[in-house]
């Protein structure tokens, strides 16, 4: 009931940014912007029972494509699209002895946004991005000990595979871009919450939630093709 909630709020929400770029009121632009972006992720999961854990510092990056729309006043809305190797996981606090654990999870990641900008159209501007995103599981991996011998903590998730490839969220960030004759230089924080559960959640199993909890940093580059 939540999740559909969630799902709700999220449509209605990317709709209302989307409708203003669909009504032909502004003034018109036709700006498109290809690139690169990288940056760090800070990566947990939200388990249901819980589990003690720390962020997982990892890498995430890939390609930039952007279109400006229109300018509505100070506003300039646009839309973004994204092709990211995203390195997801989680990293365990263990307590009862000197054991480690933690998991990378490889994903291949397509946030589609909104983009919307508040500046001049040179020099520097705010901007906003908003909008769901999906990914798909390339890989992962369990980092252990070679002592490790789980005690009284959960366990069920050791050795316990990725059930569910799939993975569906909302991505939204905030940041500063610098528009120069070089190209176009943006620095971002982002935040992903994923609607989706990469093991199984029913009744039967043990797990009632294994979703993904992103907060990135990231840089973009971007440059011009149409102005």
């Amino acid at each position: 009931m939540i999740k559909k909630k969630i799902k709700l709020c999220v449509a209605i929400l990317c709709a209302a940014i989307s409708l203003p770029m669909t009504a032909q009121i502004g003034e018109m632009r036709t700006n498109f912007a290809i690139g690169i972006n990288g940056g760090t992720n800070f990566s947990s999961v939200s388990f249901s029972p819980s589990i003690k854990q720390t962020s997982l510092s990892a890498f995430t990056g890939g390609l930039t494509a952007r279109y400006i729309t229109e300018k509505y006043f100070a506003m300039i809305c646009g839309i973004q699209l994204e092709l990211n190797y995203s390195q997801r996981g989680w990293n365990e606090v263990i307590e009862e002895n000197t054991d480690t654990y933690s998991r990378n999870m490889n994903y291949l990641e397509i946030p589609f946004l909104a983009h919307l900008a508040f500046g001049k159209d040179h020099g520097a501007q705010f901007f906003l991005n908003l909008g769901p995103q999906i990914a798909f599981l390339l890989n992962e991996k369990e980092n252990k000990s070679e002592s490790f011998s789980p005690i009284s903590r959960t366990s069920e998730q050791y050795g316990k595979m990725a059930e569910n490839k799939f993975d569906y969220g909302i991505a939204g960030g905030g940041g500063l871009e610098l528009k120069t004759k070089a190209g176009n230089f943006l620095v971002e924080g982002r935040y992903y919450f994923a609607l989706s559960d990469f093991y199984k959640t029913t009744k039967k199993d043990y797990f009632s939630r294994a979703a993904h909890s992103v907060l990135s940093a990231r840089v973009t580059y971007l440059f011009d093709i149409t102005k």
